[in-house]
């Protein structure tokens, strides 16, 4: 086994943070270890940066202090460079064990290493290294209490059923702490039996063996779920790690993003208070033009205004977004005059919004979301009420716990091609701007951001939990 050698001479303390190359995962630790420094600033943190080549992360900037430091990972070859995407993510990541190891080596002779955080997609291999060198690995967890549920208990559900969940079309799946989800609503990476479905199996093993797992949310938002986890409900058969719900921390509104963000946030002044919905799904959310003009459609008839951010249809090279985006052509894509129709209540954006900002303005009072964990807790900590429209990874089994459990969302329903309708866009934007049923959501949503509030303040469940954390692997 190898050892982090030990100095006789007293060295700063530190610890290590290590993102999954998504930009999304990325930033939510770089929030992770702006938080982390906050409560104790003199605590190092590393933040090792992996990048797959042509798929660049953002700038170091984003950290909050000097005490904070990226260090860049040496570029990995992926061969071949076709393979698919998802599993092109964990080749890169295991390919850069040998990198991580001698990082951690290296950072080892002038600090001392207190623990290594680890994306949870990279858990398998940084555990590995961890282990060898007697470091305390923890998971970051970058979805919600409820998803990691699922996760934890893949091994038994695996075991349940013999094959697929897609297999299973209206079949009702229990997890404890969610409410039952249907096979078809399970994460995408594991609705078949594939090569991606054993990577997950494999991450789930390898967070029973792990220092403690932390995640971005609280307890007055999953009470049920992470209650399910902390006693042991989940993983049946393996012992309980420690659970820090230290959320929610959330990214400051970001600058720049292209010619007309600085003009959408005056448009947005000049609207009465809570009478906007916006819309904007993520980094990766593409529609097709069909899809494009059934939104368009339900937005006009609904008479609401909104913000909407529109982007280009996918094309057959585009790699989930991360190619970089041509500006929409938005006359081509929209049905014939809806700009000129929609001009006096509708704005719309060319690929990127400052969401954030937008979410946090006092005219937004409706939000349609793809279910992206950030994204909603953004949406809770501004106090607003979505509308529920999963795209992609656990989008759809946020949808239910959002929907059924927080109940925090309407839900936006596909029709079975996976195309929403325009009498859907335009019935659910009248539900939840008019109905009682989005008055309720409503009052939910301001009981969850006043709840936030509590729990990030001195004494509240989160600021606790991060006492906690730093107290365990003080005691390693």
């Amino acid at each position: 086994m190898w050892v982090i050698p030990v100095s006789t001479m007293a060295k700063k303390e530190a610890i290590v943070i290590y993102p999954a190359p998504w930009v999304t995962h990325h930033a939510s630790m770089v929030e992770l270890a702006n938080l982390l420094h906050i409560h104790q600033p003199s605590l190092y943190i590393h933040i090792l940066v992996a990048a797959i080549p042509s798929q660049p992360l953002f700038s170091a900037s984003a950290s909050a202090s000097s005490a904070i430091t990226f260090n860049n990972l040496p570029t990995v070859d992926l061969h071949p460079p076709t393979t698919h995407l998802d599993t092109l993510h964990f080749d890169f990541i295991r390919l850069n064990i040998p990198n991580l190891r001698r990082s951690l080596l290296t950072i080892s002779e002038s600090y001392t290493l207190n623990a290594i955080i680890v994306d949870f997609f990279c858990s398998r291999s940084a555990f590995e290294v961890a282990s060898d060198l007697d470091l305390p690995a923890y998971c970051f967890y970058t979805g919600a209490a409820g998803s990691l549920a699922s996760l934890l208990y893949l091994p038994t559900l695996h075991n349940k059923f013999t094959q697929s969940f897609e297999d299973y079309r209206d079949l009702l799946v229990d997890i404890p702490g969610v409410p039952p989800i249907l096979s078809s609503d399970m994460p995408s990476p594991i609705l078949k039996r594939n090569e991606m479905y054993e990577i997950f199996l494999d991450i789930s093993t390898c967070l029973t063996h792990l220092a403690g797992i932390i995640l971005n949310t609280f307890e007055y938002m999953e009470p049920r779920a992470i209650k399910a986890i902390a006693n042991g409900l989940c993983v049946p058969n393996s012992a309980t790690r420690p659970l820090y719900c230290i959320g929610s921390f959330i990214a400051n509104a970001a600058a720049g993003g292209g010619d007309g963000v600085p003009e959408c946030l005056k448009w947005l002044d000049s609207q009465p208070s809570k009478s906007v919905v916006f819309l904007c799904f993520g980094s990766a959310g593409f529609f097709s033009m069909q899809q494009l003009m059934e939104i368009a459609v339900g937005l006009e008839r609904s008479g609401h205004r909104f913000l909407w951010v529109v982007r280009n249809p996918p094309s057959e090279n585009r790699n989930l977004g991360i190619d970089e985006e041509v500006d929409p052509d938005l006359i081509s894509l929209l049905p014939l005059a809806f700009l000129d129709r929609t001009k006096d209540r509708g704005y719309l954006l060319k690929s990127w919004a400052p969401q954030t900002a937008v979410l946090s303005h006092d005219s937004i009072g409706g939000f349609v979301t793809h279910c992206g964990w950030n994204s909603v807790l953004e949406a809770v900590c501004a106090g607003v009420p979505m509308l529920a429209w999963p795209l992609y990874a656990e989008q759809r089994y946020n949808r239910v716990l959002m929907v059924e459990e927080m109940k925090i969302a309407l839900p936006m329903e596909e029709l079975e091609t996976g195309l929403v309708c325009s009498t859907e866009v335009e019935k659910r934007v009248k539900d939840l701007m008019e109905s009682k049923e989005g008055d309720w959501v409503k009052e939910r949503i301001i009981a969850m951001k006043n709840a936030v509030r509590v729990a990030v303040n001195e004494g509240g469940s989160s600021r606790i939990a991060v006492a906690e954390l730093f107290k365990s692997w003080k005691q390693k």
